[in-house]
């Protein structure tokens, strides 16, 4: 048997952390069309600028949280904020990190195929 204590205490504490910081629970209700919880992705740069990850690394959709619509005056219309576990921790473009968790901008992530057999 697989002990999953661990990682979901730790999921919960993460989510205990966001949720005291923006003084509101995150949403648990999954937009339709989402990509959803568990879906492998790498995580992508930024082709016209240098960022906002130092380099690119694959990482899961967590389930900490839903994604939400970016509300940031860059973001593309009906663009997502996802919450992505990394394979391993990452730094950003400024050099801070290393993150282990982060919530990412839907254009800068890209669908990892499902391996064939």
């Amino acid at each position: 048997m697989t002990d999953r204590s661990a990682p979901v205490a730790a999921d919960a504490d993460d989510r205990q952390a966001v949720e005291h910081i923006l003084g509101r629970p995150l949403s648990q209700t999954w937009p339709t069309g989402a990509l959803p919880p568990g879906t492998r992705v790498t995580v992508v740069r930024d082709p016209d600028w240098d960022g906002p990850w130092q380099v690119e690394f694959p990482g899961t959709i967590d389930a900490m949280g839903a994604p939400v619509p970016n509300e940031h005056a860059q973001a593309l219309s009906g663009e997502l904020l996802y919450w992505v576990a990394f394979d391993a921790p990452q730094c950003d473009s400024n050099g801070d990190g290393p993150y282990r968790k982060a919530q990412v901008w839907g254009r800068y992530l890209r669908t990892k195929p499902e391996p064939a057999g």
